[in-house]
């Protein structure tokens, strides 16, 4: 028997509208979803691959591509120099978006970098933080880093302050306290003060702080900027231990550097201790004092 073709249906008849025809595309291109074509879902793909910049460095790449094609007009010449140049300026000032791990107690990063120092020292007097020693990570960025700076912690800020200061290199640990510098404090929604320091060093010769004092402001979220080379110094709250290690990477907004839960936990974990051998002490004494009030008494009979 012959095979049968399905007939067609004639225009005008019952399933011949263009809603019932099938969807056709390009061998090879997958169907455009949510009626986006390709092209456009291309460019949306890559505009979320590119990070957004600061809009402090806004004005510097504009002077770059300036400079870059006042000279290829001059001269003729220089143009892939420019365009190089100009681009390396950008990805300088990049902000990239990043997602602050979901714990409520973290202390984040505020700085992509390297680890370069972990001490216990006094908060330098900017800071107006209580003079006993706590725990101080200092994150150190090249010029290939990240060089946005990010809120710790969930919070209010509490105080802002700047200092002018030499340049020394931003890896040494006098950078501290001889370099130009802002610091603020954070005070968390738990009641714990963080210090934030971010300090210029040998090509850093701007500092910019977008916060003030009152300031309602998120984990993760960009708050400032330090230009080409730097150190950011976080100040821990007492008796909290850094989770992070000399020479180890960090990703500002991302990479935890102590957590306040787990000093929360061993703090009650210490009182309930405490507790536990003040009770024994108190339980032993008064034995004690009851055998020696019994001994007392069979001493003093006839």
């Amino acid at each position: 028997m012959a095979a049968t073709t399905p007939a067609t249906p004639s225009p005008g008849a019952p399933g011949a509208g263009p809603e019932n025809r099938p969807e056709l595309h390009p061998a090879g291109a997958p169907p455009a979803t949510g009626g986006e074509s390709p092209l456009r879902h291309a460019a949306t793909l890559v505009r979320e691959a590119v990070p957004p910049l600061h809009p402090g460095g806004r004005p510097v790449i504009a002077a770059v591509a300036a400079a870059a094609g006042a000279v290829r007009l001059l001269t003729g010449r220089g143009a892939g120099v420019g365009l190089l140049a100009t681009a390396a300026t950008a990805a300088f000032f990049r902000a990239p978006r990043r997602v602050p791990p979901p714990r409520p107690g973290a202390v984040l990063a505020p700085a992509d970098g390297t680890v370069a120092l972990i001490s216990e020292v006094v908060p330098p007097a900017e800071l107006d933080l209580p003079r006993e020693p706590v725990t101080r990570v200092s994150v150190f960025l090249s010029v290939l880093d990240v060089h946005v700076q990010r809120i710790p912690m969930h919070g209010r800020i509490r105080s802002v302050e700047y200092r002018p200061g030499a340049f020394l290199s931003a890896d040494l640990d006098k950078a501290s306290e001889d370099n130009e510098r802002n610091a603020l404090v954070l005070e968390t929604q738990t009641g714990h003060l963080v210090g934030v320091v971010q300090i210029a060093g040998l090509l850093a010769r701007r500092i910019r702080c977008d916060v003030k004092p009152g300031d309602e402001v998120a984990a993760g979220e960009t708050y400032g900027l330090i230009r080409f080379g730097s150190r950011v110094d976080t100040y821990l709250p007492p008796g909290v231990a850094p989770e992070v290690s000399v020479g180890q990477r960090t990703i500002g907004g991302e990479t935890v550097l102590a957590d306040l839960a787990v000093e929360k936990d061993a703090a009650e974990k210490d009182a309930v201790e405490k507790e536990a051998v003040e009770k024994e002490a108190a339980e032993k004494e008064a034995v004690g004092t009851g055998g020696g009030v019994g001994n007392g008494t069979e001493k003093g009979r006839p």
